[in-house]
């Protein structure tokens, strides 16, 4: 990749797919993923179960229900970011589902990476999604 293409000057920097991610990793403070289809879907089926959703910062501790990752489920803390999961989690009345901020990154010393998940055309390749490029620059 070009020197350009590393976005070095900025704190907050974008691309796409694993290929992407891989890139702007080995510079980046943190690495944010958006997949907004995946987010906004267990969103809904938390609503549509009569779930309470609260945006929270990660791993913070809080009365409601935290979600963790979808790899992270538990038996004794089954609601996750998959809407798979959600679905088969017990009723909870209220799920924090996780968000990055106020954590002294987008800077050029602690630059976030931004990536935007996309998704995969039949051929396996990429096809990068514009919602996903919309909520990453939000």
């Amino acid at each position: 990749m070009s020197d350009w293409c590393w976005q070095e000057t900025y704190g907050v920097r974008f691309e796409w797919g694993p290929s992407g991610a891989q890139e702007l990793a080995r510079g980046a403070a943190c690495l944010v993923v958006v997949d907004v289809l995946s987010f906004s879907t267990s969103v809904t089926v938390a609503v549509e179960a009569g779930t309470e959703v609260f945006p929270h910062p990660w791993r913070e501790e809080t009365a409601a229900a935290l979600a963790v990752g979808r790899r992270a489920a538990t038996p004794e803390s089954p609601w996750s970011l998959s809407p798979a999961g959600l679905r088969r989690a017990p009723f909870t009345p209220w799920l924090v589902l996780p968000w990055l901020a106020g954590q002294g990154y987008g800077t050029p010393e602690r630059p976030v990476a931004v990536i935007g998940a996309g998704e995969r055309r039949l051929d396996g390749t990429l096809r990068p999604a514009l919602e996903d490029l919309l909520h990453g620059n939000a």
